[in-house]
């Protein structure tokens, strides 16, 4: 049985990158003071139209809804900070100290057309700061995004920033785009037709050549903004400029998602061709209040694992699995017993250890430690039982030497701790 079109397995030689991500974001998150959170797999589908947008693509397209037994609306999360978000406000974490700051890493689901790097089913790695509008909270946001992608050495990375404004000066600004639209509406195709009357700002998501030429000369959003909005981007730009991160201001950076106020910001890896965003996220001052909760501003951010595993490769990273330590090879029945206590003492230890289970002979068993990368080989046969010992092999060396069993184990473990 095969998995369904657009979901994709992981097999063990496929970890080693996805393990690095993760253990370096972990390991960023915790310097910065970020708790990781797990949230459901599915949630109310209101949580999602009242927090996305009922005219984003996620909401009107690409979300799995289905009722369950007790006649609810769930659906299976496709982002992960409006679900942060109700954790927040349903855990009465809007009473600790703010901002409240939390990552996490796990799966999301849209239907979308399955290519290379976007999956139905993917995983994603997230940050969200809830509970400051301090535009320096922006600047470390950014700065922990390109801290994880410098330090697992993805190539070519660009950062792209803009400003969506406000409730004051978006609505201005929008009324102005809807006038040059008006006028060139007939230049346009048929998406950004349906854009235009849903929501404005999403033409500038449009990828066709055409309408990319028509609205260039379209007046942008950052040119357009209210004084707070204007100095918070300001602050925002002299914070990474006083880090030294580079980055290009984009009027046509829009959000997929109505809850974004203020900074934007995206990633752009080139390797990755076309679709060549990497990660981003911005600001949402909104949401929590939307949804339910007291006002409080917000900061947060998202990027896909099969994204950065794609631009990792492209680098050339090769991911191996780790060797394991110690293989022990039976040459007599009578080994097997010794060899399942040494097993399991030194796994209690920390040390990677495995044997034959397959029943080879004593040539297939060495070929078996060379394929799991062994370190040493253990070689117990019917003259080390006698003589209550067993020979080590160093398989870096080829060097063997002769051990009581009762000194066997501390051997490995000073060697392998």
């Amino acid at each position: 049985m095969q998995s369904p079109k657009g979901t994709y397995d992981v097999l063990p030689e496929g970890q080693p990158p996805r393990n690095k991500v993760r253990e370096l974001a972990s390991a960023i998150f915790a310097a910065a003071g970020y708790g990781r959170i797990n949230t459901p797999a599915f949630e109310e589908t209101e949580l999602f139209v009242r927090g996305v947008g009922t005219s984003s693509d996620i909401v009107r397209k690409e979300m799995y809804t289905f009722e369950d037994k007790g006649g609810r609306s769930l659906t299976l999360k496709p982002e992960g900070t409006a679900p942060v978000v109700r954790a927040y406000i349903q855990h009465g974490m809007h009473k600790l100290p703010q901002p409240v700051k939390l990552w996490y890493f796990e799966r999301m689901y849209r239907f979308e057309r399955p290519q290379a790097g976007r999956y139905r089913e993917h995983y994603q790695l997230g940050a969200e700061a809830i509970g400051s509008g301090d535009p320096e909270l922006d600047v470390e946001m950014i700065m922990m995004l390109s801290d994880l992608y410098e330090g697992l050495g993805v190539p070519e990375v660009d950062l792209r920033l803009g400003s969506m404004g406000c409730p004051d000066c978006r609505p201005r600004y929008i009324d102005q785009l809807k006038d040059f639209l008006n006028q060139t509406l007939e230049e346009l195709c048929e998406d950004c037709h349906e854009r235009a009357e849903l929501n404005p700002l999403r033409v500038f998501d449009c990828k066709n050549k055409r309408c990319l030429a028509q609205l260039a000369g379209a007046p942008k959003l950052v040119d357009n903004l209210c004084g707070a909005c204007t100095d918070h981007f300001a602050a925002v730009r002299s914070g990474l400029d006083r880090l030294g991160r580079s980055y290009r201001v984009d009027g046509t950076l829009v959000r997929g998602f109505d809850y974004y106020t203020r900074t934007t910001f995206e990633y752009e890896c080139a390797r990755l061709g076309a679709q060549k965003g990497i990660g981003g996220g911005g600001r949402y001052d909104g949401l929590v209040e939307e949804i339910g909760g007291p006002p409080m501003p917000a900061i947060g951010f998202g990027t896909g694992i099969e994204r950065i595993v794609l631009a990792l490769e492209s680098a050339g990273f090769v991911g191996e699995q780790a060797g394991i330590g110690v293989f022990f090879t039976a040459l007599d029945d009578r080994a097997k017993p010794l060899i399942a206590k040494a097993l399991h003492n030194l796994r209690r230890r920390g040390i990677a250890a495995d044997t034959d289970y397959a029943g080879r002979k004593a040539k297939g068993q060495m070929k078996q430690a060379n394929r799991l990368g062994a370190a040493y080989v253990v070689i117990i046969g019917e003259e080390e039982i006698t003589a209550g010992t067993a020979t080590v092999k160093n398989m870096d060396t080829g060097e063997q030497e002769r051990l009581a069993m009762d000194g066997l184990e501390g051997y490995l473990a000073k060697r392998l701790l």
